[in-house]
């Protein structure tokens, strides 16, 4: 009997920790408690987590927001813990009581759990404790229950049977008209997601003077949400429909008195255009974006101008040509010369890709000019979009073109006075010498990239050896060693100790891009001749030179060329030269200790090469023979 009692006792144990904690003074540990229900469920069993965990659970939601919020978490994944899907109205009561509180983080996320448990109930247990808690919320006193119920009708409404149908549209329908602002909001961010399960016929019938009403709303907040339902609604709807029922809604929303809702109708432009089909768009959506490129708010002209191409783009191909040149270009002229940098900035990010669609004459007699605008533009943003995207245009009118026209404003813009300008430049100089070719690079640009190491600003001089290593990495530690390496060597000889320096930081960033060969013939010999040199700050970043490097370096390069360097340094008069020689002379031991077999580092290819092999063995992948050939060099090799 005590054996009996004490196996009572110990099944009790998990539930009564569980009741503790959750009257605990602490929220972390009520929390904790909270995030185990899914433990103390599995040990409690299915039958008791139904009779006991829920009903208690149920009876004290008066907590934290945080803990609530972890509740209607837990809840939403409890189904297969109360017994499967036949049981899964046991969750209801409590996330019924969740979906009612105040915090609105915690009554979307107990509603996001109702909707998957509602949709593992069967039609049947569907219609008998889901549609009740739903009719429950709508008429709920507080507007926090009904804003609650907007998110359940989707997730009903496909599996009810026609008569319950009919009332969850009235009910729907009741909550569009509700008094409170924050009702309707709900409504009319959830009128979407409704329509696309409701019937087309009572889509018509009921939904869209639904719509309409929202879309008149007195608050601002409600209609822009409304404006979200128009894209769902009219992706539903025939194209005969759409230009009776919706657009006539649409026009009003994109001159809305209130630019939050312009705003949302910019956002969702493109959407739009791709559900209303290219003959509406023509007729009524390009006045319509002609509209909003020239709103008075800026907030709405950005969010526009980021659409152009996109909407451009989605035009009909037979009249594509005509309708950018007569109708969006003139808008797109103006927006150019914009007093608010926000709103050039978005242009920018996208002219470029107006390019393709228009063809080189229009290009070059059109765009070409806009662009030069705002490539003098005093905002650095617009400046760097367009330089980001002037692929766009290359691929159209060629590199000669470009070079002639746009070339002479990047360079200005390289030798800018203000330095911040200078650098914005370097960061995006590695993407533009991708998109210009490495020939075009060596002629133009590869005299700016080697000005910028001898910049009077320690920023410049640091990005620029960044710079140097990215650009390698784009075209090849083969045309490194040929085109920048003997530039920097020469600069270990400048009278200025800094450029000497600058010479050194170069060297370490180039080590991890060139390989074992290029950095012992090339880049050792000038960090050893360093060593002596009169100024200490040099003496000790060449101490920490040696140390980024060795992993580049052979170990018998090591031992008989970095190690005597180090010594000689470690005895330095300068405490700070020894300093550095010290901690370089440990991390090497170390890290030969760890490298029992150090490997050869390969030079970088380069992106080209790389692109060309990458093609070379997808058109003719190696055969078996290739790859004993392969195996028999790499055995070679490690032998």
């Amino acid at each position: 009997m005590a054996s009996s009692d004490k196996t009572i006792d110990d099944s009790l144990y998990p539930i009564a920790v569980l009741i503790d904690e959750l009257k605990n003074e602490d929220v972390q540990l009520r929390l904790n408690s909270i995030k185990k229900l899914s433990t103390i469920a599995l040990a409690l069993g299915e039958e008791r987590t139904r009779s006991e965990l829920i009903p208690f659970l149920t009876e004290t939601i008066y907590d934290e927001d945080e803990v609530l919020l972890a509740l209607a978490d837990q809840l939403g994944n409890f189904t297969s813990l109360v017994g499967g899907p036949e049981y899964a109205m046991y969750l209801i009561p409590p996330l019924e009581s969740l979906a009612t509180v105040e915090e609105t983080v915690v009554r979307d996320k107990a509603v996001e759990s109702l909707r998957i448990v509602a949709a593992e109930h069967s039609a049947q247990d569907l219609e008998i404790h889901v549609v009740p808690t739903l009719q429950r919320l709508v008429s709920g006193d507080w507007f926090t229950s009904r804003t609650s119920a907007c998110g359940l009708f989707s997730v009903c409404y496909p599996r009810v049977s026609q008569p319950v149908k009919a009332e969850l549209r009235a009910n729907f329908r009741k909550l569009c008209q509700d008094e409170t602002p924050m009702v309707r909001r709900a409504a009319a961010s959830k009128l979407g997601e409704f329509a696309k399960v409701v019937e087309i016929e009572y889509l018509k019938s009921d939904l869209i003077p639904n719509f309409v009403q929202l879309a008149q709303d007195d608050q601002d907040s409600v209609r822009l949400l409304a404006v979200e339902a128009c894209v769902s609604i009219a992706q539903l709807l025939p194209q005969e429909d759409v230009e009776h029922l919706v657009l006539p809604t649409l026009r009003q929303c994109a001159s809305d008195s209130s630019w939050r809702v312009r705003y949302m109708v910019a956002e969702k432009f493109v959407d739009l255009q791709k559900a209303v089909g290219p003959e509406i768009t023509r007729v009524d959506l390009v006045p319509a974006f002609q509209y909003l490129l020239k709103d008075a708010e800026a907030e709405v002209r950005a969010a526009v101008a980021t659409k152009v191409k996109d909407f451009c783009a989605n035009l009909d191909k037979a009249n594509q040509v005509h309708i950018i040149m007569t109708s969006i270009l003139p808008y797109v002229r103006d927006l150019v010369s914009d007093p608010n940098p926000h709103v050039k900035s978005a242009l920018a990010s996208v002219i470029m890709g107006l390019s393709p669609m228009l063809g080189a004459y229009n290009t070059v007699e059109h765009l070409l000019p806009l662009f030069l605008i705002q490539l003098k533009d005093e905002c650095p943003e617009v400046r760097l979009n367009i330089i980001s995207n002037l692929d766009c245009v290359n691929d159209v009118i060629g590199i000669q073109q470009l070079s002639q026209s746009l070339l002479p404003a990047i360079v200005e813009l390289a030798e800018d006075s203000k330095w911040r300008v200078r650098l914005a430049i370097i960061e995006y100089m590695p993407a533009l010498a991708g998109q210009l070719g490495q020939e075009f690079f060596d002629q133009k640009l590869r005299g700016l990239c080697m000005g910028w190491l001898n910049d009077h600003v320690y920023a410049i001089r640091e990005a620029a050896t960044l710079n140097m290593k990215k650009l390698v990495e784009q075209f090849g530690a083969q045309w490194a060693e040929q085109a920048i390496i003997p530039m920097i060597l020469v600069m270990s000889r400048n009278k200025n100790y800094l450029h000497r320096m600058t010479c050194l930081f170069c060297l370490n960033m180039l080590a991890e891009v060139c390989g074992t060969d290029i950095t012992t013939k090339l880049l050792l010999p000038t960090v050893l001749l360093l060593a002596s040199d009169p100024v200490s700050n040099v003496r000790f970043n060449v101490a920490k030179t040696l140390q980024k490097i060795s992993p580049f370096l052979d170990s018998s390069v090591i031992d008989t060329q970095v190690k005597p360097t180090l010594e000689k340094l470690n005895a330095d008069t300068d405490v700070d030269v020894k300093h550095f020689a010290s901690e370089a002379i440990a991390a090497i031991a170390a890290e030969m200790e760890l490298d029992v077999f150090r490997v050869v580092i390969p030079p970088v290819l380069g992106k080209a090469q790389e692109d060309a092999m990458t093609a070379k063995l997808i058109a003719a992948p190696p055969s078996s023979t290739n790859d004993n050939n392969l195996k028999s060099e790499a055995t070679n090799g490690r032998e």
